[in-house]
């Protein structure tokens, strides 16, 4: 098994919420650490998509198995319920067909684990009111010429869609630099972690 003290916090909350022995499809997978450490440490059976050719190198070189494509098309290949959950983590910012992907994702998968830079932390808010520029943070890397990023969303932007969508959040996580935190999560914390079902009426 890996150590877990060296595996960066979002991705030991997913790994904490994937069964052992699951079925897992990552979408944007890159170069395969998170679909790695879950084959590892939870014997999940574990696939990914990818459509940057390198990233997909690294991938195999680990021996894993990944789909050269595109997350907003690749998913139409899949059965009904082929897996017990898809990952989006750190992916879907960077999607146009936002509700398309997560629908699709739903139908692919019985749970899906959502998760985001969170556009309204306060370390963005400040460095776009008193510098009046494009924020760039540890979760926000990129200038704004080269980003990969077509979304800014917030936290409060994603529940609201949720709601709005019927999707149940079954867990929810805010992480600060080095830890979860839940007082004004919208505020305080760069990234989010969410877990997602389709409300029963939804599938049916």
């Amino acid at each position: 098994m890996m150590n877990t003290e060296r595996i960066s916090l979002d991705y030991r909350i997913i790994s904490d919420l994937i069964d052992d022995h699951a079925r897992v499809l990552d979408l944007g997978c890159g170069s395969g650490e998170l679909m790695y450490l879950l084959a590892q440490n939870k014997n999940a059976k574990v696939q990914g998509i990818e459509l940057d050719e390198e990233a997909i190198y690294r991938c195999v070189e680990k021996g894993l198995s990944v789909f050269h494509g595109d997350i907003e098309s690749g998913l139409t290949e899949y059965p009904d319920d082929s897996f017990d959950y898809v990952i989006l983590n750190q992916s879907m910012q960077q999607i146009r067909k936002v509700e398309f992907v997560i629908h699709e994702a739903l139908r692919v998968g019985s749970k899906v684990i959502v998760g985001f830079p969170n556009f309204a932390y306060l370390g963005a808010r400040m460095m776009f009111f008193f510098r009046g520029r494009s924020p760039v943070t540890p979760s926000l890397p990129y200038l704004w010429y080269d980003t990969p990023n077509v979304r800014f969303l917030s936290i409060n932007d994603f529940k609201a869609f949720c709601e709005t969508r019927n999707l149940h959040i079954l867990a929810d996580f805010y992480l600060g630099d080095d830890k979860t935190l839940r007082f004004w999560p919208n505020l305080l914390a760069s990234n989010a972690i969410f877990l997602l079902q389709a409300n029963q009426s939804s599938r049916s």
